[in-house]
């Protein structure tokens, strides 16, 4: 892996001059991505933040070929794009080694989606797709999506009277991919840069499928102030909300284990959408979300011992 001063070395590929918010992660997740990646690459982009803030006609900050696809089919544009390559390299027409990435928010990766991913993953194209994930559709007005946690609250799962927030917890979209039998899936955060660059790494050298989901702070639907974005991930991790953990060939590895763990009350607080929450009278509200993080904790560690 790259050192720090590398990686400052290289040329920039997600450049400055988009205009996604402050304190956003998709922004900071796309250049950790491309500057780990030290080859050509083609990208692609489902409709989302990402996408609508880094390319306003005439404008755009990808210093790659860069294609923008429909909100639900990145996966399956970027496979097709993939399968081409390799027959105008079998042919003779191409003899680049390039690398084919695409990005999607959680909407457009776990909901809109996720029959593109899924197919593009059965079938074992030699792509890596990344979802950056603010946890709702925040692009088009904060919309719950199967990825919000569950007491956050949303314009379509607001908290009030009638409903404390969303009332499910969020789809296990890791577990998924892993069903697909691929060689390479990854979760991580932006707030540490050695593991995502060091596992984009791992998963454009892979010779297959790899999916890597990465927690992506949103200023506008969480909210939270700008300057925490970066700790609210560390933060995740350190609740075991967010944990630090990579598949590969179907074996489970834990990538960090919190010295101590701390209780997800220290995670919520920093963030507008669960203020409710933590409010008297909302205990057991509390008190669920916990004990989920707490089972989910601790079935990845039963994982991460058997394999």
């Amino acid at each position: 892996m790259p050192s720090i001063k590398e990686l400052a070395k290289r040329k920039e590929k997600f450049v400055s001059g988009h205009r996604l918010c402050p304190g956003c992660g998709a922004g900071v997740i796309a250049r950790l991505v491309m500057l780990a990646i030290d080859r050509p690459v083609v990208v692609g982009c489902a409709t989302g933040c990402l996408e609508v803030s880094s390319t306003i006609f005439p404008y755009t900050s990808w210093d790659t070929p860069f294609i923008h696809s429909a909100f639900e089919n990145a996966a399956a544009t970027i496979s097709g794009v993939e399968t081409a390559y390799k027959a105008l390299k079998k042919q003779g027409k191409i003899n680049k080694d390039i690398v084919f990435v695409a990005f999607g928010g959680d909407g457009g990766t776990y909901d809109i989606g996720l029959q593109s991913l899924s197919g593009a993953a059965e079938r074992g194209h030699r792509m890596l797709y990344v979802c950056y994930n603010n946890q709702a559709y925040m692009n088009t007005g904060v919309q719950r999506s199967s990825a919000t946690p569950k007491g956050a609250s949303t314009t379509t799962s607001p908290a009030g009277k009638v409903i404390p927030g969303k009332t499910q917890f969020s789809k296990d979209i890791m577990s998924i991919m892993v069903a697909h039998y691929i060689p390479y899936a990854a979760q991580t955060i932006p707030g540490r840069w050695n593991d995502i660059v060091n596992k984009v790494e791992k998963a454009i050298n892979t010779n297959g499928f790899s999916f890597i989901n990465v927690l992506s702070p949103c200023r506008l639907g969480w909210p939270h102030k700008p300057e925490l974005a970066m700790e609210i991930t560390r933060l995740a991790v350190e609740t075991c909300f967010w944990p630090l953990y990579e598949v590969i060939d179907g074996k489970y590895k834990l990538n960090y284990r919190p010295k101590e763990k701390k209780p997800i009350e220290e995670w919520l607080k920093l963030q507008g959408r669960f203020a409710h929450v933590l409010k008297p009278g909302n205990e057991h509200l509390l008190e669920a979300i916990q004990n989920e993080v707490d089972r989910r904790w601790e079935n990845l560690l039963k994982k991460c011992e058997t394999t």
